[in-house]
């Protein structure tokens, strides 16, 4: 049985998110939370509140949170916001503000 979390429209790039993610996949969920407690990058925290609230997921459907990993973690780009701002001799140029879809499953390890 797994549990998920999903955080949409996060205002931050996709690209800078995925590093975050890549290293918590296939980690202990313990594990996984020291590493981005000590990640020096603003998508870490968010990743982190994720996280947190997949285990709470996990917890509610009468998961063992002692047990858990992280078994996939993926962020998908969303709707980009676009904005102009002015330039030399009357031109403009387009700002795009990208947003992300962030998506953490937390499944039980199998006892052996």
């Amino acid at each position: 049985m797994e549990a998920r979390a999903l955080a949409r429209y996060v205002r931050t790039a996709p690209r800078k998110i995925r590093l975050i993610v890549d290293l918590i996949r296939g980690k202990d969920v313990d594990e996984a939370k020291k590493i981005l407690r000590f990640t020096p990058k603003r998508a870490a925290k968010l990743v982190s509140k994720l996280l947190k609230s997949a285990v709470a997921n996990a917890e509610h459907n009468d998961l063992d949170a002692e047990n858990l990993f992280v078994a996939r973690a993926y962020v998908d780009q969303g709707p980009t916001l676009k904005r102009w701002r002015a330039r030399a001799m009357g031109r403009a140029v387009q700002i795009k503000k990208k947003t992300s879809h962030i998506t953490i499953v937390v499944k039980e390890r199998e006892e052996e």
